[in-house]
């Protein structure tokens, strides 16, 4: 499809095929027209010399010889001469006219008994007689005619030649004041067939005659051949016009690139001026001329519409149509030079010098209009400008809102967001600049920030899942040494020790993978409601020892109802897991644990509250970072994992965690939606 497309062969037959096919469409059209004027008629005559296409070339042949007999003084083609029988006669030669050939004519003026004649005759009494024995002739004696030719008798004469009738009545032969009717003149004339083939005119209109009357179908078929075949060449031309052979989209050509007006003005000076000459050259009979111009001026049309044709198809198809008129590049100019202008008052003028000359400019214009308030243009004119005024401001208002939304999404986290540079002007458009700037650089801050934690999310994870195996290994071979029966004391207590870091060892790889899961949402949750008020009374039972055993007293103030959150139980299970574990590690013995539950517009506050053993020489966010401890040593058992662990499983279950640390109060603070 492509080569079809890009084929120049094929779209130079085409240009060749459009003239002829719309030639033969039109002579088609024009053959159908003659046929159905014949049919109307009832009659196509078999001959030429039968129909009226003839009577129509007889007729008019006839009065341009008597316009020639009424313009003989002026023009000099007669001389005079005398018969055998002394009457007087002024002959022409008609060899110069080639429609005058083939008839032979004696005018004789009935006023001044002039005759006038292209016959050379020794008795033109009896040649006058003679005339009506011709196969064909036409005489006018007395203002009645005189005819064997069908369509050139009185009545047809009356009612189909227009001319005729008003010739023989009122109007002379030529546009004339001396000028004379037909009824002042004695008319004889016949039509000499010896003469036929030296005539074009009568010679191409007999041809031309007998091939419409002698191919009726022809032009239904002709003209449903060319009509089908222009379609189909215009589709083509339509799809491949603008494309070339080893060139992408369309490419515009020399003539695409002048301005569209001059190429129409062009053509509607040339168009114009062949189609003048072409009518100017058309005259009652064929010749040689006629046809030449007129083929040579239908050739010229056709290029130039043709021409204009193809380069606005082209334009429009590489969407330069518009751009390409000269109009449109000088307002184009204008607007860039006043875009320019105003850029360099807005960018260049710091804003009190604009809000100065904005608002004297706002003042100067409207004292104008208002000493113009006679007329009522100059109200119209201030009411449009006030609108204008009031638009502007309302457009500036609301590009400072957008900014304002913008800015306040940014605050909030929501680094995203971009502004178009292009809906704003002047200073907001700088603001919004440097808006987006600053909006990319915390995005891709963030984003660095995120692949570097989910990088270290997954070393964590295969790191773990590495050291898993062996340390199970280990933790077998040591409960199998301690099955055997060892007798050294000293054997027994590295053993202990062993197992003692080995399960140290187990549980931090455990926390690991665990922290790595809920740091990178990996977990599935099953979010159910659940009563946290008995889920923490549980987890009190279940180190009510551990507690015990440092003498730690639970202090508890929770609603007498039950309280319920939409959470995963196995996993806030594990949140208050670690939590405990975590204060029977660090609080300080012999001191009090406060944990509060309260229920507030619909949101559930949980607070756990201790004092811790060692001094919190370390912030609430470090606290929460992975393998951070609260003594800052690597001496207490824990892996610091736990209370990262309980923050990203809370937020999984969109939950807020915070801590706070005054002093060696350690406090920990959870928020659920009920």
């Amino acid at each position: 499809m492509e080569k079809l497309r890009e084929s120049s062969i094929l779209k130079v037959l085409c240009y060749i095929l459009i003239p002829i096919l719309a030639a033969i469409l039109f002579l088609s059209i024009v053959h159908i027209t003659y046929l159905n004027e014949f049919e109307m008629n009832d009659n196509i005559a078999t001959e030429y010399k039968q129909s009226q296409w003839f009577a129509d070339k007889y007729f008019y042949s006839v009065l341009d010889k008597v316009g020639k007999a009424e313009r003989s003084e002026e023009t000099g083609q007669y001389i005079q001469l005398e018969d055998s029988k002394g009457q007087q006669y002024y002959y022409s030669e008609d060899y110069n006219h080639d429609s005058e050939i083939c008839i032979n004519y004696i005018i004789i003026d009935k006023e001044t008994g002039k005759m006038y004649t292209n016959i050379k005759s020794n008795d033109y009494q009896q040649t006058m007689n003679e005339n009506s024995s011709n196969p064909y002739y036409w005489n006018i004696v007395n203002g009645q005619i005189q005819t064997d030719i069908n369509y050139m008798n009185q009545d047809n004469m009356k009612y189909d030649y227009t001319y005729y009738h008003e010739m023989i009545d009122t109007q002379p032969v030529l546009i004339d004041e001396t000028a004379k009717t037909l009824r002042d003149y004695d008319i004889y004339t016949s039509y000499n067939q010896t003469r036929t083939e030296q005539s074009f005119d009568f010679v191409t209109t007999q041809d031309i005659y007998q091939f419409v009357t002698s191919n009726q179908k022809l032009p239904v078929f002709a003209l449903a051949i060319s009509l089908i075949l222009l379609t189909i060449i215009a589709i083509y031309l339509l799809w491949a016009i603008g494309h070339k052979k080893g060139k992408e989209g369309i490419t515009l050509d020399f003539i695409d690139e002048i301005p569209y007006e001059l190429v129409f003005l062009l053509f509607c000076c040339i168009i114009p001026m062949f189609w003048a000459i072409a009518v100017n050259s058309v005259t009652d009979s064929f010749n040689y001329i006629f046809v030449t111009i007129l083929i040579i001026s239908y050739i010229i049309c056709y290029v130039m519409t043709a021409g204009l044709t193809i380069t606005t198809i082209k334009r429009i198809k590489a969407k330069q149509f518009w751009r390409s008129f000269l109009t449109y590049r000088i307002l184009r100019w204008f607007k860039n030079k006043i875009k320019k202008y105003i850029d360099e008052f807005k960018n260049k003028t710091d804003n009190t010098k604009k809000i100065f000359w904005l608002y004297w400019g706002f003042v100067l214009i409207t004292t104008i209009l208002l000493s113009m308030f006679v007329t009522g243009i100059a109200i119209l004119i201030l009411i449009a400008f006030w609108i204008w005024a009031y638009y502007r401001l309302r457009k500036y208002v609301r590009q400072e809102e957008m900014l304002k939304e913008t800015l306040k999404k940014i605050y909030d986290g929501d680094t995203s967001v971009h502004i178009n540079e292009q809906e704003l002007e002047g200073t907001l458009k700088e603001m919004a600049v440097y808006i987006n700037d600053i909006a990319g650089g915390f995005k891709n801050a963030i984003e660095e920030n995120l692949k570097s934690e989910r990088l270290k999310t997954e070393l964590i994870t295969n790191v773990s899942h590495d050291i898993k195996t062996p340390l199970t290994s280990i933790i077998n071979y040591v409960d199998l040494l301690k099955k055997e029966d060892i007798k050294d004391e000293k054997i027994k207590e590295y053993i202990d020790i062993l197992d003692v870091k080995s399960q140290r060892l187990k549980k931090l790889t455990e926390d690991l993978v665990e922290a790595s899961k809920a740091s990178s949402g990996n977990v599935k949750l099953n979010i159910e409601s659940i009563n946290i008020k008995e889920l923490i009374n549980q987890t009190i039972g279940e180190f009510k020892d551990r507690l015990e055993s440092r003498n730690l007293q639970i202090e508890t103030d929770m609603p007498h109802e039950d309280v319920r959150i939409d959470a995963d139980n196995r996993y806030m299970f594990r949140i208050m897991e670690n939590l405990f574990s975590n204060i029977s590690k660090y609080a300080q013995e012999n001191s009090r644990v406060y944990i509060d539950i309260k229920k507030t517009n619909k949101k559930v506050n949980i607070s756990i509250k201790n004092i811790s053993k060692d001094r919190l020489n370390i912030s609430s966010d470090e606290l929460m970072q992975r393998f951070v401890r609260g003594d800052k040593s690597r001496y207490t058992e824990g892996s610091g994992l736990g209370l990262s662990i309980a923050k990203s499983l809370t937020e999984l279950q969109r939950g807020t965690f915070d801590i706070v640390i005054d002093g060696d109060l350690f406090k920990v603070v959870m928020e659920w939606s009920c």
